[in-house]
């Protein structure tokens, strides 16, 4: 019996994870309308590879939780995620409006002393305080993002004396500028994939060493006064952040036809 050697298993691993990579856009995209995929026959002459590659793409895409196979219909979507954009500030609830109702379930809501680091990053003194809301943020009941959230205290107490539903169901952004009466500037955001810990996995119901989006995002106010300092888990099986980016400059349409060597037009 031939078996195959560990430079070909490498090789089909490799056109695997390309099959997989176009497969998984077109489902987060909505891309198969039907939510079936095309059928093994159909994938192995779009993507000229042979029938194990386009099993092990598709086992890939079984192991994220985006299909399954069902005995008679084919591979099924069973998961997809949402674009969430890092370019505007907006929250969950308005970016996921059309997709189904975005609940926030609060897990804190109350005046705290605020860690030093992020009372340098708020700009309050070393024993400052500030308004701490921590959200549980859910897509027709599937859990999407743990949210913790520091806030001035000028910004942040209106906010506490609001009933909770209104914090359930209303993002913070436009709380600020409805409650607080503050308008927004602009923000600071990075963002990093980890490993979620356990405890974490257990609220947004991951299983365990689950992978997550950890964004940090500290907002201003119009006057430049730095006022929300976020610390967001994102799902990262639900959540896709995006972005559109220009080129810098000298290497945009603005260089078109300079000689390269002058920096110059010829």
């Amino acid at each position: 019996m031939e078996t195959e050697s560990p430079t070909a298993c490498s090789l089909r691993a490799d056109r695997a994870r390309r099959v997989a990579s176009v497969l998984r856009r077109q489902v987060l995209e909505g891309a198969f309308g039907t939510g079936v995929l095309p059928d093994e026959r159909a994938l192995i002459a779009e993507f000229a590879v042979s029938r194990n590659t386009v099993r092990e793409a598709l086992a890939l895409l079984r192991d994220e939780g985006l299909v399954e196979r069902r005995r008679g219909v084919g591979t099924v979507v069973v998961g997809r995620a949402y674009e969430h954009p890092l370019g505007e500030l907006a929250g969950l609830a308005e970016v996921l409006q059309h997709h189904g109702s975005v609940v926030n379930q609060v897990r804190e809501a109350r005046r705290v002393r605020a860690p030093q680091a992020v009372a340098r990053r708020l700009g309050l003194g070393e024993r400052g305080e500030a308004v701490y809301l921590e959200r549980l943020r859910s897509l027709d009941g599937v859990p999407l993002s743990l949210d913790a959230t520091y806030l001035l205290p000028e910004i942040g107490e209106p906010l506490l004396a609001l009933e909770r539903g209104v914090l359930e169901h209303q993002d913070v952004f436009q709380l600020i500028g409805t409650v607080a009466g503050a308008a927004l500037g602009g923000a600071e955001v990075s963002v990093q994939a980890v490993t979620a810990d356990a405890a974490t996995c257990a609220v947004l119901g991951l299983p365990e060493g689950g992978a997550v989006l950890a964004v940090e995002r500290l907002t201003s106010l119009a006057d430049g006064r730095p006022a929300d300092l976020e610390f967001i888990h994102l799902r990262g099986d639900r959540l896709v952040l995006r972005a559109r980016v220009g080129a810098p400059d000298g290497h945009g349409a603005a260089a078109a036809g300079r000689d390269p060597a002058r920096g110059r037009r010829p």
